[in-house]
């Protein structure tokens, strides 16, 4: 497991783009789940118009983005997709990591029984919200520590191609914020 320093980098976006080639695992209900980080998003707290504790928020969702890094912050988008993101940083600097893609590795058969379906493509895991119900993450993963039993964070020794930065998906509203690199992925 990579140690919580890992997470307690002050530099959400050098943890973005650290975790990728890194792997991501779930043991649920004993069935183990996993694959290599390829995409990642970073959000860079109460300085981030696309953050949820920009401008300092805090409400009940987010109060575990003010957590010393190396727990989940899971939530619920839309009311349907739960989405896993890395919290990062020291204590009361609500930075995180949103996990968006892996490459499945561990688990295929039980990933598809989740997703509902009968063959392996692009799109098993290839989404916050498809990566989340594939690895079986819900709201009771909330807060927990990426160093856990359900939950955690490894070396990989999968080489991935070049890492590139690009603006994040989803978050226009956030106006010129929307356009920073803060999206990760290997290609």
């Amino acid at each position: 497991m990579i140690p919580l320093s890992f997470f307690r980098n002050p530099d959400v976006l050098a943890v973005a783009k650290g975790l990728i080639g890194k792997a991501l695992f779930t043991k649920i209900d004993g069935k183990l789940t996993g694959g290599v980080i390829t995409e990642t998003e970073a959000y860079a707290g109460i300085i981030d118009r696309a953050s949820h504790a920009y401008n300092g928020r805090r409400t009940a969702r987010t109060e575990v983005m003010y957590q010393a890094g190396g727990i989940s912050y899971v939530y619920l988008c839309y009311g349907i997709h739960h989405l896993l993101n890395a919290v990062t940083g020291e204590e009361g600097t609500p930075h995180a990591v949103l996990i968006r893609a892996i490459h499945p590795t561990h688990g295929i058969e039980t990933m598809l029984e989740r997703r509902k379906k009968k063959t392996l493509d692009l799109t098993l895991t290839n989404g916050p919200g498809a990566l989340a119900a594939a690895l079986g993450i819900d709201l009771k993963h909330n807060g927990i520590s990426l160093n856990s039993k359900e939950l955690w964070i490894a070396e990989s020794d999968i080489q991935l191609g070049q890492i590139v930065a690009g603006p994040r998906i989803g978050v226009d509203y956030a106006g010129p914020d929307a356009l920073l690199p803060y999206r990760f992925l290997a290609k």
